[in-house]
């Protein structure tokens, strides 16, 4: 009866199951439930007593927690097309066999036009990748061996030493019983490095007659004068009767490679399995709860946070592609919401469907670092937590926090439902975390989660933005700006009064000439947009000492920036720095622990009063921390400025946390600091990636607002919107000439130090002495190994070693700069790549100094510099496959991360990559084509391999027919989590 009752009284609870507090669910029991029927109930602690002891709810500290019904997890991932179409809706409702629903799918690329020519060699070479069985395959009673012998009708081999002479023969027998005519063989993209020849030259206008039992050879002679990876493709036709049959043709493929000793060591460990993508079955779960660390428990707001969760049939919508005619009308609105131009009357509605698209994403993306049967042990110093080791969590990859939940099983527990524990994170180590659980050394599967805390905290200020009335903050139009007289400041930083730009810049916010639009600063590289925001900061606060102003930023490593930029000039106590509970103190910076909100009885970050709060002149804190001063009830107005760096690395709903439900519209100022042309946010989603969640606020006004645009008729900004900085205090004018042309219609200036900008003109390596640019030619390998879809080259990172061994036996002579590790950056699109490059500094004695210099991907380089940063471009394929559209360059075809990685440097650039397939791609071409203008190619002579006009003149004389299915290549990243609270 107990039981019975207790079940009822389960469901009856409904969304308040999540209730725990016993004073409460026992007034809910006796007020609510009990005797509802006219039945009378047992007493409520004879139904807690039997809820515990059949494993429908636990007791802890006092509290109770219900365990809630079997939940039913599904995950889906919007890369995957759906196997077939859309099922037929059975049901009524407003959906219609007959109309279609609206299509919000990812659009069809766009292909460039190709020549009748060009259009034919690119669907030959498909065809050579997709029918290659086909193609390799003897036939017609021809038969082609090889020396060295052909293995699936690929020649592989190992060149021992450069300039040594290597020949490759092959063999062309009939073995059939009629004659043939062998007409015609070529290589489809030749290379210097290789030469063909035979005996009678055979050619279509010479054919050669071979007679049943005949043979013949073509000899291919390689001599390679560079490490790396040279393949070629041998195509070789026949035709039984010149004037009446049709031709056919076998091919066989060569690869040529040359290595050191460090790359065999660094090459695949074992051969690459193609991804597989996990489908996650729906699976029945009991979910009982752990217990969060003590600072992460947050009390009631003041402003309440909503869940904010997705309909469930968005899930559904998202698999299909956005077109289940099931879900006519629901589709139908998402595809009014996303396809028309973002404005104030659909700003929530259209920022809510695209967070939860992203949010639906990034649980199937989390799930990728899923552990199983792992072992947790005792931790030493806490009994009541267990430690997991986590690879990867040290990169972010995954990104787990203090505070943080992941969901763990039993290895062994296989009947449903499935009891599944959530553990919270209470401590972040290198490789391992703290969690609240008490029993060790059995064998768990880890589910890692994703925090909805940030997704929720962007839902409710896109909601806020709307209540408030944001429009003119948000879609400024500027009819109440008026022409303000501009003050005379006299600058803490000396430096800025002779740089007329960031003086501007200080006289326009500090006046409020935007108001009530925000001003932009555009900081193109190096031209100081943070110093510009922090003497901003230190005017306001001079010219209206009861100014309160809010300082945010994505990163946590950007806010200490700023707030210790701000306490050389301003007194520190006015100053506070806000961190959020799931921050190491440890990742602090020592100086900043007295000005900041950590309880040291805690070890850990808490939330002050309001009262506190407000009495500070400044309060320094990440975008989704900001939202925790919403919550805590400081008032609309009481911030009379918002700061805002890097503005255009976070999405619009992250960046108007700090802005909706703090700034009033009519007389806040808000600042926006960032460059449109850098990196913005990383994202999962390919629906939010579509339709613009990517796109930050400062872009989205500089891009489509006519306030933040240049004036037609003086080519100039208004300086009262917006100040494009143009002094670079960073690099040598060689490193900065190809982006400043590109992405800053070279307006930029060179004012980096004379001395740190020629560091190394005179560097003995450099191939042009006084250009420190220098781009290495490379044919490498772009290889994958065991089940890791990431790329790597290893000819590329022998290449960086051997320039590092050169800057390491350099140093401090003839002139040069001693040199540490945090002097020099490695740059690489691909997680293997970074991995093996890490490895690589390990493993070579000559570098035991350097093996701690940072390698990332240019994600993790955005607002850093370097004296000298080496980028690896890592993808090599040379099949030509997809000509003019996609020449396998990854992340290089990416404007944005081509600036960022090209303009991080401030003495020397060194790029390493292979110059055939970049120079496909525009922008490549132009860097490329700067360095050989300039003498500072060096390695492989792309001039030794054929002209792609020369290719497709050749191939488009082929006789291979073009017919096939285009396959499509998915290739998988492993992109950084956001880990900044």
């Amino acid at each position: 009866m107990s039981l019975e009752s207790g079940l009822d009284f389960i469901d009856f609870l409904g969304e308040r199951i999540s209730n725990t507090s016993k004073k409460e669910l026992r007034h809910i029991y006796n007020s609510e439930f009990r005797g509802r029927e006219g039945i009378k109930d047992p007493s409520f602690s004879n139904v807690i007593y039997a809820l515990v002891k059949f494993n429908k709810a636990y007791i802890r500290k006092g509290e109770i927690y219900i365990n809630v019904k079997p939940q039913v997890r599904v995950y889906c991932d919007q890369w995957r097309r759906p196997r077939g179409p859309p099922p037929q809706s059975t049901s009524s409702g407003p959906s219609s066999a007959e109309t279609p629903a609206p299509s919000c799918g990812l659009p069809t690329p766009v292909n460039p036009v190709l020549t009748p020519k060009k259009k034919l060699a690119t669907e030959i070479l498909h065809k050579l990748k997709v029918n290659r069985k086909e193609l390799i395959a003897d036939k017609g009673g021809i038969e082609i061996t090889s020396d060295p012998v052909a293995s699936s009708g690929k020649v592989q081999f190992t060149v021992g030493r450069l300039r040594e002479l290597f020949i490759v023969r092959f063999h062309i027998s009939n073995k059939g019983t009629n004659c043939i005519h062998f007409t015609y063989y070529t290589a489809l993209h030749k290379i210097r490095c290789f030469t063909l020849e035979d005996q009678r030259r055979v050619t279509r206008a010479c054919p050669l007659f071979l007679c049943p039992g005949e043979s013949y050879e073509v000899v291919v002679r390689y001599m390679l004068n560079h490490y790396g990876f040279f393949p070629a493709t041998m195509y070789f036709e026949f035709c039984p009767d010149l004037a009446s049959s049709a031709p056919f043709c076998i091919v066989r493929e060569m690869e040529a490679t040359a290595r050191t000793p460090l790359a065999v060591e660094l090459g695949p460990v074992a051969p690459y399995k193609p991804f597989q993508v996990v489908t996650y079955k729906p699976v029945d779960t009991i979910i009982v709860e752990g217990v969060p660390p003590d600072s992460s428990v947050v009390q009631n707001p003041t402003v309440k946070l909503g869940d904010y969760k997705y309909p469930g049939y968005l899930k559904e919508l998202a698999k299909r592609r956005m077109e289940d005619s099931e879900y006519l009308s629901p589709a139908a609105s998402y595809h009014d919401c996303v396809t028309y131009y973002i404005f104030m009357k659909n700003y929530s509605h259209r920022f809510h469907l695209l967070l939860h698209l992203e949010e639906i994403q990034m649980e199937v993306d989390i799930r990728k670092y899923d552990l199983h049967k792992q072992t947790m042990t005792q931790d030493q110093s806490n009994r009541k937590l267990l430690t997991l080791g986590v690879p990867g969590v040290a990169e972010n990859r995954p990104s787990v926090l203090r505070g943080d939940c992941l969901r763990v099983s039993k290895s062994e527990d296989t009947v449903q439902p499935i009891t599944v524990y959530t553990g919270y994170v209470h401590r972040v180590e290198l490789d391992s975390v703290k969690l609240g659980f008490s029993k060790s050394n059995m064998k768990f599967d880890v589910e890692f989660t994703i925090n909805r805390f940030p997704l929720k905290l962007q839902h409710r200020a896109v909601e806020l933005a709307v209540k408030h009335q944001l429009e003119e903050v948000l879609f400024p139009s500027g009819a109440a700006v008026t022409n303000l007289s501009m003050p005379k400041l006299r600058m803490f930083n000396r430096q800025l009064e002779n740089n007329p730009e960031q003086h501007a810049a200080v006289e326009c916010i500090v006046a409020g000439s935007s108001k009530p639009a925000p001003h932009i600063v555009f900081g193109p590289p190096g031209t100081g947009k943070t110093v510009t925001l922090v003497e901003a900061m230190n005017q306001v606060s001079r010219v209206d000492p009861s100014a309160h102003m809010l300082a945010c930023a994505p990163s946590n490593s950007a806010c200490d920036l700023l707030c210790e930029r701000l306490m050389v000039h301003m007194n520190p106590y006015k100053v506070y720095r806000m961190y959020a509970s799931s921050r190491d103190p440890n990742s602090v910076p020592k100086h900043l622990l007295k000005y900041c909100n950590l309880d040291p009885t805690q070890n850990g970050f808490v939330f002050p009063e309001k009262e506190v709060l407000m009495k500070y002149a400044v309060i320094v804190t990440t975008m989704v921390t900001a939202g925790r001063l919403v919550s805590g009830g400081i008032p609309v107005g009481h911030f009379t400025h918002v700061f805002v760096d890097e503005g255009g690395q976070a999405v619009e709903p992250e960046c108007i946390i700090a802005i909706a439900g703090l700034l009033n519209p009519k007389n806040g100022q808000l600042v926006l600091a960032g460059d449109p042309k850098q990196l913005g946010p990383i994202l999962r989603s390919p629906f939010a990636l579509q339709h613009e969640l990517g796109l930050s606020l400062l872009e989205r006004l500089m891009n489509h607002n006519t306030l933040y645009q240049k004036c037609l008729d003086s080519g100039h900004f208004d300086t009262r919107f917006v100040t494009k900085l143009l002094q670079n205090y960073r690099s040598h004018p060689a490193i900065l000439k190809v982006p400043n042309e590109l992405f800053y219609e070279n307006e930029l200036q060179v004012h980096a130090d004379q001395w740190d900008r020629e560091a190394y003109c005179n560097w003995e390596y450099l191939p042009k002495k006084g250009f420190p640019v220098i781009f290495h030619g490379v044919m490498g390998k772009d290889e994958r190994e065991a089940n890791s879809p990431s790329f790597f080259n290893v000819s590329e990172i022998e290449v960086l070693v051997d320039y590092l061994i050169k800057l390491m036996e350099t140093q401090g002579k003839k002139g040069l700069p001693k040199l540490s590790a945090k002097d020099i950056g490695i740059i690489a699109p691909y997680s293997k790549q970074v991995e093996k490059v890490k490895k690589a500094l390990k493993s070579v004695s000559a570098l035991s100094d350097f093996k701690e210099l940072k390698v990332g991907s240019v994600e993790e380089f955005q607002g850093q510099e370097r004296k000298i940063i080496m980028v690896s471009t890592v993808r090599s394929s040379i099949s030509y496959v997809k000509m003019d559209q996609d020449f396998n360059i990854g992340f290089l075809s990416n404007e944005k991360r081509f600036n960022v990685a090209m303009t991080r440097a401030k003495s020397l650039l060194i790029v390493v990559g292979n110059p055939v397939i970049l120079n496909k791609d525009p922008t490549w071409e132009k860097f490329i084509n700067y360095c050989v203008n300039e003498r500072g190619y060096t390695g492989f002579d792309f001039k030794d391999a054929e002209g792609e006009d020369d290719v497709v003149s050749r191939l488009a004389t082929l006789r291979i027919s073009a017919v096939g299915e285009e396959s499509a290549l998915q290739q998988y990243v492993d992109p950084e989590w956001k880990n900044e609270h």
